[in-house]
């Protein structure tokens, strides 16, 4: 049975000033409905399969409440694209106790992870009414996360960095045996599936 994430609300308080920030972010306009003391407008983030929906008389939570995560390859890269859409983007952070850890004093410190692992280097920004967002940088899928008859990546970037990674893993396995592998394309393939799909790495 297949299900997934679909869509997350975002309580807003000024329908329009909220419309043109998604926009300026890039985000896919998906719909803008308008009935009789309603509105919903739906939003999809670029290459996202979630997407938001924001409005009136969509919620009745508080405006300003939500707090989001988008997943990027290049946290670098997109900083740089957010703050060129003229986005309020913070430095690059990570926590102190580990992704999401506000349980400790202080849990934001600043600069990238030290062991530079998937998940764990964020930015952040905030809309109009401060709903919050964070930008979460994932290089490598935990397992269980890519359907390993499914191998996709979402940019080039996403590609070219699991290629180094390969190249890195083929370079120690050629180590290990001694001698040049004719059929490194094929290692690779195998390397960069068992990756994505979270199973056990070719050596």
């Amino acid at each position: 049975m297949n299900m997934k994430l679909e869509v997350v609300i975002v309580p807003v308080s000024d329908v329009d000033r909220a419309k043109a920030f998604y926009e300026k972010l890039g985000f896919r306009l998906d719909i803008d409905i308008v009935n009789e003391n309603f509105r919903g407008i739906q939003f999809t983030p670029p290459r996202s399969e979630a997407s938001i929906i924001l409005g009136k008389g969509v919620t009745s939570v508080r405006a300003g409440s939500a707090e989001l995560v988008l997943a990027v390859d290049d946290l670098d890269a997109a900083r740089e694209d957010l703050i060129g859409r003229g986005v309020n983007v913070s430095e690059v952070f990570h926590y102190a106790g580990g992704p999401f850890n506000n349980a400790v004093e202080n849990p934001r410190v600043a600069g990238r992870d030290p062991e530079g692992r998937s998940y764990f280097s964020f930015a952040s920004f905030e809309d109009p009414d401060g709903n919050r967002w964070l930008a979460q940088e994932i290089t490598t899928r935990l397992p269980g996360r890519i359907d390993s008859a499914a191998t996709t990546f979402s940019s080039a970037s996403d590609l070219s960095n699991a290629l180094r990674r390969a190249e890195a893993a083929h370079g120690e396995h050629e180590k290990r045996t001694g001698e040049r592998d004719a059929n490194w394309p094929d290692w690779y393939a195998k390397y960069m599936v068992a990756e994505q799909a979270g199973t056990e790495l070719p050596q």
